[in-house]
C-alpha cells in the first residue's frame, strides 16, 4: 500500500477553499470539474472527482469556457442589448409557451 500523503488548507471566513495542487494533480482535476464527498461513519470524509452524468453536456461547457475567454480577452466587443432589441424579442416570442423540462422531440429524417 502506498504511503500516505497529508495536506491542508484553509476555510475562508464564507466556507470556501483552495484545493491544494497535491490534491488537484492526484484526481486530475481541471477548472469547473466537480467533487464529491462521502462522509463515513466517525467523521472521516472521502474526496473524489465527480463522475460527468448525462446532463453534462462537455461541448457546452467548451463552448461556454470559450465565451469566457473571449470575454476576458476583449472586453471592447462587449456590447450591451439595446432596448429595441429586447422588444424585437419579445413581440417574437409573445404567447409562445416553453417547457424547459421537457425531452425533444426526435430528430425527423
Amino acid at each position: 500500500m502506498a504511503d500516505t500523503i497529508d495536506v491542508e488548507s484553509t476555510l475562508t471566513d464564507r466556507y470556501q477553499t483552495t484545493v491544494p495542487e497535491t490534491v488537484r494533480r492526484a484526481l486530475g482535476l481541471r477548472k469547473r470539474d466537480k467533487l464529491q464527498y462521502s462522509i463515513r461513519p466517525g467523521g472521516e470524509v472521502v474526496l473524489r472527482r465527480a463522475e460527468a452524468s448525462q446532463a453534462d453536456d462537455p461541448l457546452l461547457g467548451q463552448f461556454l469556457d470559450f465565451l469566457a475567454r473571449d470575454m476576458a480577452n476583449h472586453p471592447e466587443r462587449l456590447r450591451a442589448v439595446d432596448a429595441d432589441l429586447v422588444a424585437r424579442i419579445r413581440s417574437l416570442t409573445d404567447g409562445i409557451e416553453v417547457d424547459l423540462d421537457a425531452p425533444l422531440p426526435a430528430d425527423e429524417i
